[in-house]
């Protein structure tokens, strides 16, 4: 995940610095995300809201993996299920940076929420449980 996020930011910088030359328009002239969303196409802003998207759910993926390596309770329906959610997310990000299809976006979105809710609910079961 931590790769994935560093990929999109480099991916945003990538597309975003080409855009705001081409524009060319005073650097000066983008001194906030809404600026920079309305001075330049949507096509160029799809990665900085993925980036975004990337500190939402993924945030909890990282506690809860630390919080099962802590415990000692890494096991493989928690591997496979962490895998699929990278997957998912790293889908995700793919479709969010460039064809941005709203609906293949979201069944990857969905599938990957429903892996870490899965590894969420188990482990707070298995953990705080007893």
């Amino acid at each position: 995940m931590m790769l994935l996020t560093g990929l999109v930011w480099v991916f945003l910088y990538a597309r975003r610095i080409p855009a705001m030359q081409a524009a060319r328009r005073p650097v000066q002239s983008y001194t906030t995300p809404e600026t920079v969303i309305e001075l330049l196409p949507d096509a160029i802003n799809y990665p900085a809201y993925n980036l975004k998207n990337l500190f939402e759910l993924p945030v909890l993926f990282y506690a809860l993996c630390l919080l099962l390596y802590v415990t000692g309770n890494v096991v493989g329906l928690y591997v496979a299920a962490a895998w699929g959610f990278v997957a998912f997310r790293a889908l995700h990000s793919v479709i969010h940076c460039t064809i941005n299809r709203v609906m293949a976006r979201f069944v990857c979105y969905l599938i990957s929420s429903l892996l870490l809710w899965l590894m969420l609910i188990r482990a707070a079961v298995e953990v705080f449980g007893n």
